[in-house]
């Protein structure tokens, strides 16, 4: 799984509309998806991210005890406080948006997990979360796979809230890389085939 990992110039290097809205944000990650699909099949794999029930463990056993570690950490330490997020302690990306990205379609909030949509474009979706401990966009691009058709890349971007954010995403660095990531892309990865399996069917 780790040649799906993907250097940053895959990102920087496409004029993405979120680099005009996150600006002040770091790559953090940046996966290729295993969603192989034509030209205009952005909108599955959106739909199906924000229907998906396996959240962002992945369905993996590992991925969900990290992820009950987490939230018990966080609750204990307040750092999920409805307070602490977007509209709370920082203000929501869509407040950047240009004209027509904000008069354009938001796309759908993702119903496993607390990331509330930005916008979305024919190649382009982006969602954002924050905690205590940082400001988080998940940026879904739809590129060219070098074989004749597409495929989902998946931007992870960044704002550490102080020193508490930046040893936070220091901490979880190696879980993510050994736990999270690798499970969340086998299991979106057998989601789209079924789905795309489904819809071949119809």
């Amino acid at each position: 799984m780790s040649d799906l990992r993907l250097p940053a110039t895959d990102h920087t290097s496409r004029p993405w509309r979120i680099h005009e809205v996150a600006g002040d944000f770091r790559l953090e990650d940046l996966w290729a998806m295993p969603t192989p699909g034509g030209p205009d099949d952005l909108h599955h794999l959106v739909q199906q991210m924000a229907d998906g029930e396996g959240g962002p463990d992945g369905g993996n056993p590992v991925g969900r005890f990290l992820f009950a570690v987490r939230w018990k950490l966080g609750a204990l330490l307040g750092w999920d406080k409805p307070d602490s997020g977007v509209g709370g302690r920082v203000a929501t990306l869509r407040d950047r948006l240009p004209d027509d990205l904000r008069e354009g379609p938001r796309g759908p909030d993702l119903g496993a997990a607390p990331f509330t949509s930005v916008f979305q474009t024919h190649d382009e979706w982006a969602a954002e979360y924050a905690n205590k401990t940082m400001h988080g966009v998940m940026h879904i691009g739809w590129v060219p796979d070098g074989n004749g058709g597409y495929r989902g890349q998946m931007a992870v971007l960044v704002k550490p809230n102080g020193r508490l954010g930046s040893l936070y995403m220091l901490g979880i660095k190696p879980f993510r890389y050994l736990g999270v990531y690798p499970a969340l892309m086998r299991s979106i990865g057998r989601e789209w085939r079924e789905n795309a399996a489904r819809r071949t069917a119809r």
